[in-house]
């Protein structure tokens, strides 16, 4: 048997209590009116009052329906998610704009991640129902996850862990800059 030791990993605790049942998240729709327990997709959507900009300082670019942010639970750095504003669980209860806008978010992020963190490769997908492994199975999401050779190391395969060597407010920052410059082009 062996000894099992721990690494405390406390921020993730904030992720753990955020989340809800499935059935509570897919129940719900955008509606107006006081929204409890609003994942955090639809919290990062809103824009406040005084110049437009989003309220969630991860979120590095919004369109009229959709947002690119930066995922506070990396898989690697430069993990990004890009989400309608609408609390929907699955791509077919978006409107063909919706959808259409959420690719076109999900190819400006690409090409940022590209510009920014320079990957060998970069898997894009979509996890529908918790089964598939949806972390918010009730609001639709796409996931732009930059890759390297070798990304996956010792940590990861013995002791279930991930290195994450850049902090979210230099990924946040090298990653706007390059969808600034995406969007010049």
């Amino acid at each position: 048997m062996m000894n099992e030791k721990n690494l405390w990993a406390p921020w993730r605790i904030s992720y753990i209590q955020s989340l809800e049942s499935e059935g509570d998240q897919t129940s719900r729709q955008n509606t107006e009116g006081p929204k409890p327990n609003r994942c955090f997709l639809c919290e990062a959507s809103e824009i406040d009052d005084t110049g437009g900009l989003p309220k969630d300082q991860l979120v590095l670019h919004h369109s009229h329906s959709c947002l690119i942010m930066l995922n506070r639970f990396p898989y690697s750095n430069g993990h990004l998610l890009i989400a309608p504003f609408d609390h929907v669980a699955d791509i077919d209860d978006l409107n063909i704009e919706q959808r259409s806008d959420l690719f076109e978010m999900t190819n400006i992020a690409n090409k940022a991640v590209r510009i920014a963190m320079n990957p060998q490769g970069v898997n894009i997908g979509i996890n529908l129902g918790r089964c598939a492994g949806a972390g918010v199975p009730g609001h639709v999401h796409v996931h732009v996850v930059p890759r390297w050779e070798g990304d996956v190391n010792f940590m990861q395969v013995v002791g279930d862990v991930r290195v994450i060597p850049q902090s979210l407010e230099e990924s946040c920052k090298v990653l706007k800059a390059a969808i600034d410059q995406v969007l010049q082009k």
